[in-house]
């Protein structure tokens, strides 16, 4: 029996949770199954992208608010591995209204890294020093479907994102507990450091640094320990 086939025999809620799931979530998910694995499953009321095991693998490719309150509920009597993407390399694809033809392709300026995953770590920092909760980042090449079809965000001046597809999975990086986050915490960073401090000595934007600490301070991973001035104070353990 092939995977495909394996993969249909599988799956105990077909339809469920795959309406409105676009190319890239599907592609992930064949990419990271394996045999044995149950797909779509029904988990404590909630159906699961993949079951393995005693091991509930949710796959979700952007906006984790959308999922906090699902990842919370699971946590609590099973162990959960949240799996995210993020595009080092992304090329946008404009297509017709009828998206029969391609009228354009180039390749994104923007590229994606690992930082970048603070962007939607805010939303779910209570769940990163839960013992049932991890993470694994999938940094990915990606092909970013367009059409001018009037229905997208003013910002793209109307123009639909319609689809994501996945070109290749390039890295992979698994954060098992919550001390795993402290490699964004340079160690040679002086202690106790502020955001700024934080920013210049880890190369990444001041705003980014403010996600990074209020997501660890939340985490347990450092604490905040006063001010200077009016900036905050921030230390990270010497032996977690």
């Amino acid at each position: 029996m092939g995977k495909q086939d394996n993969q249909r025999k599988t799956q105990e809620a077909p339809g469920i949770g795959l309406l409105n799931q676009r190319s890239l979530h599907s592609a992930l998910r064949e990419w990271y199954s394996l045999p044995g694995d149950r797909f779509e499953a029904k988990v404590g009321g909630f159906v699961v992208d993949i079951v393995r095991g005693g091991l509930l693998i949710e796959i979700q490719t952007a906006n984790l608010a959308g999922i906090s309150r699902k990842l919370a509920a699971l946590v609590g009597e099973h162990k959960v591995l949240l799996v995210f993407p993020i595009p080092v390399q992304k090329h946008i694809i404009r297509v017709t209204k009828r998206r029969r033809k391609v009228l354009s392709r180039r390749r994104s300026p923007k590229r994606g890294a690992l930082i970048d995953l603070f962007d939607e770590l805010v939303r779910i920092p209570h769940l990163l020093n839960h013992q049932n909760f991890a993470l694994e980042v999938l940094m990915t090449r990606e092909e970013e479907i367009r059409c001018d079809d009037g229905k997208g965000s003013w910002r793209r001046k109307g123009v639909s994102i319609t689809d994501r597809k996945l070109v290749e999975v390039v890295d992979r990086i698994l954060f098992r507990s919550k001390w795993d986050f402290l490699k964004f915490v340079p160690a040679d960073l002086n202690q106790p450091f502020t955001n700024k401090a934080l920013a210049e000595v880890a190369g990444i934007p001041l705003h980014m640094a403010r996600k990074v600490t209020y997501c660890l301070k939340k985490a347990g991973v450092i604490s905040e320990v006063g001010k200077e001035g009016r900036a905050l104070l921030f230390e990270r353990p010497s032996v977690p």
